[in-house]
């Protein structure tokens, strides 16, 4: 007999997206493409917003960039590709609708369909939404008073929404997010990272006068995910990845949600093989063999790598005792619980400096 111990490894989702947007060609398929695609052949010669976003996240994303598109009509609905997506079995870690948003309910929608994709097929995925750039009609204040009034108020952990400042904004974050050289837990506010590719030319209001730093901040404290610049510090970079989660809530951020997602993916598939198994159960030993089992992928997210002297960190601490516990509601119903812990981040860092005016040289 051969005994199927649960030893293997689960395939990992993370960095594969979605693109969903209006194309000139294949409206109504789903179309894989990677570095060596024709972008031209898959979506059509004529620009779309479509193509214009997925070929910026093509050139920040890396040479194992990957990505699945899915084209629509002028008319059509995102949620009927993304539903027909899930009905063929691809799994993505993020749906990136290109077509801007106007008002809040457009973004409660596509939340409330993020949780409905985990409770239907129990895949878990965030949101990268569109919102859009300036016109030659407005000042950067009514610009930003246009946009603040999309997202206040609004509850929506699982989406993050991106001005089309440059025209291309939401394609250049996608692309740094899903590059496989910087991990899930890494902030995209990462200059070690490097500085944005391709990103489109610096907006101006009816005023002519340019982005100001001022209305980056200002958008960023809206919850909006933008770029960022570095005063006598060359190149343009990126802020936080925003989600529009609740103040003081856990999942402000985008890492961290990337980070708890991939924990529940990695742990799901072994909880489904315990279904009916008894080799499950109260007994001391029981309970050890699979907290061992379940503690295994954190192990793995946790490891790090020492190279020239630097260490590089996993994606999060190494677990503890404790940060998995099992609790047994009846014979036959169990829950488990498990804590991770991110590493920590610097994103505001301060130098102090002094002055020493001793003299040393007195006898």
């Amino acid at each position: 007999n051969n005994l199927n111990l649960g030893q293997g490894a689960v395939t990992e989702i993370e960095r594969y997206f979605l693109f969903i947007g209006t194309g000139g060609k294949n409206a109504g398929q789903l179309i894989p493409l990677n570095t060596d695609s024709d972008l031209d052949g898959a979506l059509g010669i004529p620009p779309s917003d479509l193509k214009t976003q997925i070929t910026a996240a093509r050139l920040n994303g890396g040479d194992r960039w990957a990505c699945l598109a899915a084209p629509i009509a002028a008319d059509g609905e995102w949620s009927e590709a993304l539903e027909k997506a899930q009905q063929q079995g691809f799994s993505v870690e993020a749906v990136v609708i290109t077509t801007p948003v106007t008002v809040k309910a457009e973004l409660s929608a596509m939340h409330d369909a993020a949780v409905a994709l985990n409770n239907t097929y129990g895949r878990r995925a965030f949101v990268m939404a569109a919102s859009a750039g300036i016109t030659a009609q407005q000042t950067w204040a009514e610009y930003l008073t246009a946009q603040r009034s999309i997202t206040t108020g609004l509850a929506a952990p699982r989406v993050l929404v991106v001005p089309q400042l440059h025209g291309n904004d939401l394609g250049v974050l996608a692309g740094r997010l899903a590059n496989s050289a910087v991990s899930i837990a890494d902030s995209p506010m990462r200059v070690a990272s490097g500085a944005l590719l391709g990103l489109g030319p610096v907006p101006t209001d009816k005023e002519s006068v340019p982005l100001p730093s001022a209305i980056r901040a200002e958008l960023d404290t809206a919850r909006f995910s933008v770029s960022q610049t570095y005063p006598d510090y060359p190149g343009v970079f990126w802020g936080d990845g925003n989600m529009l989660d609740a103040p003081a809530s856990d999942f402000q951020v985008v890492e961290y949600l990337r980070l708890a997602d991939k924990a529940a993916r990695q742990v799901r598939p072994l909880l489904i093989r315990r279904v009916g198994d008894r080799r499950l159960n109260k007994s001391p030993n029981s309970m050890a063999a699979a907290i061992s089992a379940f503690m295994k992928p954190l192990r793995k997210m946790a490891k790090s790598s020492t190279f020239a002297g630097q260490v590089f960190p996993g994606e999060i601490e190494s677990p503890k005792d404790g940060d998995i516990v099992l609790v047994w509601h009846s014979k036959t119903k169990v829950e488990l619980y498990i804590k991770i812990r991110p590493l920590n981040c610097p994103k505001d860092l301060t130098a102090n400096i002094a002055l020493d005016l001793s003299d040393d040289n007195q006898e």
